[in-house]
């Protein structure tokens, strides 16, 4: 449609847009909520997810000179901004996921974001009881524990070849 990639085909659809994928993935699958309200707040908690991730993401595509700082700007918002809310959400309603004590969508891309966080800093979950409980529940579902094992599609921080890539596609 937009001539570019991610494309998916599921259903006899042809969807691209990375969200509307995932919003389809996740809908088709019981993972996004039972009803309008339940999906408000999962795209609330995914949006935040991804703004998170993005910062990740993006970093290792800076100058040297500006990765250490960045990844003490990321440290910082992980600390003070993003996982607060989440151990707030988990310790306020006691339940095992996000939203309506059902996986969905927004529990697994959590999951994704801690899992970054921990690949830059082992002991980011330190001061967060209720997330580090949630990421070990969730890692223990059979099919995330599954693809969490070593040789799974799960993408791993960018090597030194990767990044140069990007950077030489994109005249970074």
């Amino acid at each position: 449609m937009f001539q570019q990639v991610p494309l998916v085909e599921i259903d006899g659809l042809k969807l691209v847009q990375t969200k509307a994928i995932l919003n389809y993935i996740a809908a088709r699958y019981s993972l996004y909520g039972k009803n309008i309200k339940e999906r408000a707040y999962i795209d609330m908690y995914v949006d935040g997810t991804t703004d998170l991730m993005a910062m990740i993401i993006y970093h290792f595509f800076l100058p040297e000179v500006d990765i250490e700082n960045q990844r003490n700007v990321i440290k910082d918002k992980a600390v003070n901004r993003y996982f607060p809310v989440y151990e707030k959400v988990l310790k306020d309603h006691g339940q095992d996921y996000l939203v309506g004590n059902c996986l969905s969508w927004a529990d697994v891309h959590l999951l994704e974001a801690i899992l970054m966080m921990e690949e830059l800093y082992s002991d980011i979950l330190s001061g967060f009881p209720h997330l580090k409980a949630f990421k070990e529940r969730t890692s223990n579902i059979p099919t995330i524990k599954k693809f969490l094992q070593p040789g799974s599609q799960r993408k791993f921080r960018p090597d030194e070849h990767y990044i140069t890539t990007v950077k030489a596609v994109l005249n970074m």
